[in-house]
């Protein structure tokens, strides 16, 4: 990222955790914005946090049905898929992609979502309480997922803070860390959801928040849905964000600033910033300098996973082989943000 324009090296961020990939884009976009001293127009804002939390839905329903399936049970896995189909479908409506976005960029969005989506999010949010509800009644009393899930992978608050986990991992151990409530970004700071907390500490606790964290999603989706505003979604500054096709096409200071765009990418001012999202997983944070040229002098991601992972052996001691596949389920880890 560092050999490349700022513009350029969005894309890397959806091919980290590519369960996740607006959730990344997003800590990216905030970290060059903070640097550029630029806020983006509240409605870019709404569609931000719209498809961040649908990406957290992505996520927890992988995290949770493919843990199931690690253990032995197929069905939720199938089940989950299906709507899965539906979110990346949406995905594609508003990016043209179903896992590669590169949709949230510094300065806004790429595009404005099209006329019809909002009501289709609301008709999936509308029932996926009741595809929720099917995946807990085939789990939450289902004897061997209990046995193979309880008293298993305990971890405390004392040795969560130890190891650096964030996310899923500490508040199931009872701490109080979602970034979008303890240092609120974006538009989170308006809306009303809770962060749901755990402490038991293993693994059985951790699938209980994940259910509890896509139910809160859908509220914030529901509240988005209903709050959003009409106007621009990106900042009124073509050096930054890209003029449309339209523009370009009809005035030549737009065909300039394309060009500029697209050629050499645009300058951030020399500044240094650690900036950190909520992401599915746990703290995504972005550490970047920028000199006031067009690439960034360094970029360090800290990925929640890499953390996570690193506890895998703390958190199997004194358990069964068999046990380590139901950790590192609970860990929920994506290979693609650990080795970077």
């Amino acid at each position: 990222m560092e050999y490349k324009t700022y513009h350029q090296g969005l894309p890397y961020l959806d091919r980290l955790d590519y369960v996740s990939m607006m959730v990344q884009e997003q800590g990216f976009s905030l970290a060059v914005e903070k640097n550029l001293s630029t806020t983006i127009p509240a409605r870019a804002q709404y569609i931000r946090v719209l498809f961040c939390e649908l990406t957290r839905i992505l996520n927890h329903l992988m995290a949770i049905t493919t843990h199931a399936m690690d253990v032995g049970a197929l069905t939720p896995f199938l089940w989950a898929f299906e709507e899965r189909e539906k979110l990346m479908e949406f995905y594609e409506r508003v990016s043209g992609a179903r896992m590669h976005a590169a949709y949230i960029r510094p300065g806004g969005i790429s595009f404005d979502i099209p006329m019809g989506l909002l009501n289709d999010i609301f008709v999936f949010i509308s029932q996926f309480g009741d595809r929720l509800n099917e995946i807990e009644e085939l789990l939450t009393s289902n004897r061997i997922w209990r046995q193979r899930l309880e008293g298993v992978a305990l971890v405390s608050a004392v040795e969560a803070r130890a190891w650096g986990l964030t996310g899923v991992l500490a508040r199931g151990s009872g701490i109080n860390s979602d970034l979008r409530i303890v240092e609120p970004y974006e538009i989170y700071k308006s809306l009303s959801f809770a962060a749901p907390i755990a402490t038991r500490g293993d693994c059985f606790g951790r699938y209980f928040l994940r259910m509890e964290e896509m139910r809160e999603s859908v509220k914030i989706v529901n509240q988005v849905i209903n709050l959003i505003p009409s106007g621009p979604i990106k900042v009124d500054n073509q050096k930054i964000a890209v003029p449309s096709k339209l523009q370009f096409r009809q005035s030549m200071e737009a065909m300039i600033h394309h060009f500029c765009f697209q050629s050499s990418g645009y300058k951030v001012p020399a500044a240094e910033t650690y900036t950190a999202v909520e992401a599915p997983k746990g703290e995504f944070g972005v550490f970047l300098v920028s000199t006031g040229s067009s690439t960034p002098y360094r970029v360090k991601i800290k990925a929640p996973g890499f953390l996570h992972l690193q506890a895998l052996d703390f958190m199997v001691q004194g358990h069964l082989i068999a046990d380590v596949v139901t950790t590192i389920g609970t860990q929920d880890i994506v290979f693609g943000e650990v080795d970077r």
